[in-house]
């Protein structure tokens, strides 16, 4: 906690981005008297044409290690918000370093529960026919199926509710993405004890055509939170289309800790 009882908000941003992305949400809380701190996970290039650097990371933990030694030195509690394919990353954080964590918000993420294998909720979305699966590159290194977003991917299905300008951006700062599916598979099932003891809160994202609102919801019935939340007409990138609301939200729930 941040001094004078105010929060230090934590952003994860999601799988082929970065933390470029929370540029609107980080001033509006900081705005508020709040500590933020966004993080830059793997891989660091921007460039399909440097896909072969994504050859050194074959799990999520290599892949989430910024946000895992950022908690490891870390002397405060936060408030952690993670964004689609960052609740993965969130989950083995909160597996890792329960005792940091003050309340885990996830915005129209991947949220895995104790009863089954980490891959279960990534395995479950794959079984569900979308087109978008089928409009970008596949690269598999012999370990971890990796991908890089289209220009009409992301144009249509990620960002159809986000400014042009917000799309210039994700265009040229695009990076490669993965599910870690594989690694998933291998890995034990987060505990009760740790990863589930954490408060959890869900922030539905309406109108969002690449985490349906569909399979927010079945999530959320598997894996029970303390509260959710919802952005009317947001789309998948709501610190995006929808920022002012997100963070009231994130306000609201922070107050609440």
């Amino acid at each position: 906690m941040a001094e004078g009882g105010l929060k230090h908000f934590l952003l994860v941003h999601s799988a082929g981005h970065g933390e470029w992305y929370w540029f609107k949400v980080k001033p509006l809380l900081e705005s508020a008297g709040h500590k933020v701190t966004t993080l830059q996970l793997a891989p660091s290039v921007t460039s399909s044409a440097a896909m072969d650097s994504i050859n050194t990371i074959n799990t999520l933990s290599q892949y989430s290690q910024p946000l895992l030694d950022f908690l490891e030195n870390l002397e405060e509690k936060v408030v952690m918000v993670g964004h689609s394919a960052g609740g993965l990353s969130l989950a083995l954080a909160m597996e890792k370093y329960p005792h940091k964590i003050t309340v885990a918000v996830f915005i129209a993420a991947f949220m895995p529960d104790t009863s089954h294998k980490p891959s279960h909720v990534v395995d479950q979305y794959m079984k569900i026919p979308m087109e978008w699966k089928k409009s970008y590159p596949i690269t598999n290194n012999g370990n971890t199926t990796w991908l890089f977003f289209s220009d009409e991917f992301l144009r249509t299905t990620l960002y159809q509710l986000c400014s042009a300008e917000d799309f210039a951006l994700v265009s040229m700062l695009k990076r490669p993405a993965s599910f870690f599916q594989e690694d998933l598979a291998k890995m034990d099932q987060f505990s009760e004890e740790k990863y589930g003891s954490v408060i959890r809160v869900y922030i539905v994202c309406k109108d969002d055509l690449a985490i349906t609102e569909d399979f927010q919801g079945e999530m959320i019935k598997n894996f029970g939170v303390k509260e959710v939340k919802e952005i009317e007409h947001s789309g998948h990138m709501p610190m995006l289309s929808k920022p002012t609301e997100l963070v009231a939200h994130l306000l609201d729930i922070a107050n609440k800790c």
